[in-house]
């Protein structure tokens, strides 16, 4: 009776068509900023080829068991994060809660992000990569970035006309337009990254930058700065596998019941691996050559995008082309997951308060554009305004990425491994299988491996704080 409620209710709310389609925008959301930004700059910062061994054997393991878990969730119940959790057992029902909070603090300064990101796609495709790199604005010489987020109606338009693209997205539905759009999109990217990573790997000294990349060197590599790697990389699977957002489980309650689940999470975690290592590809090795060797150009964090990466395309051979390629490529990437977190809050809207999805859409737009101005502004009209010494987009960064998502990923372990007990993803993961291959890995991580990485993940930015 379960089984025939929950696939009545999942006819009603919408789902994926195909098995394709289903890893396409599954992969399209875990690949975006994350992947393609933080991923290359947090790889140079850990020891480069160490960061890369350490994040694979996670994500194969800690990434693999979480992912698993929060899709199998989202299939068996057919219900968004709030009555997902509740199904599950009913005194976990405030996680759904914190599930649908995550997406909804991340997605307006997401979407400003985006808007960055067009911004600098359209200057690039107007070919005026050249005055990115270069210009400076009065005596107290700020970059073009500078004076683009101070600024304050030109970040507010590309941040509105970012998020109508989501909407438009969102409002037509999964079939017709969170899926449609992911099996054009993702196979663009893929196309995009490989193409641009070749033409990288061509450039004068771009070897020793690879070298730096790919190969694990642990000669002088302490034993510290070996479990700041370690959190560094735990801390990206986040970013990278869209994990405790909530996201996966509202995918997982569009897939088809006949679809394998472990195959499927399989392929988009090598999918999403990929991407990771290509943008790695790209700018790793092009920063080493543009900076001499010096690693300390890749460590530069936000500014890397939007300050460094400018000026090494100026410094290319058609560096105004591949300049154009790389933005379209990040854009393409962060309006993959933007519109996959835009979805996760408006099934939430849907399923509390039975609105239409135009209606919930449209719900969901107010509340991100008015959030979303509080991050815009924080850089320009409201600058002197700040929550515990943070601007108001590094605050929601900061709440929802160190403290929001490993309490719900630690919470969903024990509840997934000693509450409703491992037999509840497993039935769900053999529904059609013959057999859950990595059962025993599943059964170690979720009760045993993943809530102390879990803890550590949450602890370590007030350690390093103290």
């Amino acid at each position: 009776m379960a089984e025939k409620i929950n696939t009545q209710t999942t006819a009603k709310r919408g789902g994926f068509g195909s098995k394709i389609g289903f890893i396409l925008a599954a992969a399209g959301s875990a690949v975006g900023l994350g992947n393609i930004w933080r991923f290359p700059y947090l790889a140079a910062k850990y020891g480069g080829g160490i960061f890369l061994l350490v994040y694979i054997i996670f994500a194969v393991t800690f990434g693999f068991t979480l992912m698993i878990t929060e899709i199998a969730i989202g299939r068996k119940t057919g219900k968004s994060v709030i009555g997902a959790y509740r199904d599950v057992d009913r005194r976990f029902a405030p996680l759904g809660w914190l599930a649908a909070a995550v997406p909804a603090l991340i997605l307006p300064y997401y979407c400003v992000i985006g808007g960055w990101v067009m911004k600098y796609m359209t200057e690039f495709l107007m070919v005026n990569g050249h005055k990115i790199a270069t210009e400076t604005y009065g005596a107290d010489k700020l970059t073009f970035f500078d004076n683009f987020i101070t600024h304050p109606l030109q970040p507010t338009i590309f941040f509105v006309v970012y998020v109508v693209l989501n909407a438009v997205v969102v409002m037509l539905g999964v079939q017709k337009g969170i899926e449609v759009l992911s099996k054009f999109l993702m196979p663009v990217l893929l196309i995009i990254i490989i193409g641009i990573s070749i033409y990288t790997l061509t450039l004068d000294g771009a070897v020793e930058g690879l070298k730096y990349y790919v190969l694990p060197n642990f000669k002088g590599f302490t034993f510290e700065q070996f479990l700041k790697t370690v959190v560094g990389a735990m801390g990206q699977l986040f970013y990278s596998m869209s994990l405790a957002m909530g996201i996966m489980i509202t995918y997982g309650s569009y897939m088809r019941k006949e679809d394998s689940l472990e195959q499927s999470v399989r392929q988009i975690e090598v999918f999403d691996t990929l991407v990771a290592f290509l943008a790695g590809l790209i700018i790793v090795p092009a920063v080493f050559v543009f900076s001499g060797g010096n690693t300390d150009q890749l460590n530069a964090g936000p500014s890397l995008m939007f300050k460094t990466l400018p000026a090494v395309f100026d410094s290319m051979p058609a560096g105004e082309l591949i300049g154009g390629a790389f933005f379209i490529l990040v854009t393409l990437a962060a309006l993959t997951s933007s519109i996959s977190l835009m979805e996760t809050v408006t099934a939430v809207v849907m399923e509390k308060f039975r609105l239409s999805r135009v209606a919930s859409c449209l719900v969901v737009i107010a509340v991100t554009l008015v959030l979303g101005m509080l991050s815009v502004l924080g850089y320009s009209t409201w600058s002197g305004v700040t929550l515990i010494g943070m601007q108001f987009l590094d605050f929601f960064d900061f709440i929802t990425n160190n403290v929001m998502m490993p309490i719900l990923a630690f919470l969903t372990c024990i509840l997934i491994g000693y509450v409703a007990k491992t037999a509840y993803v497993e039935e769900e993961v053999l529904h059609g299988e013959k057999k859950f291959k990595a059962k025993l890995l599943f059964r170690i991580m979720i009760k045993y491996v993943c809530p102390v990485c879990m803890v550590i993940i949450l602890l370590t930015p007030f350690i390093t704080t103290i």
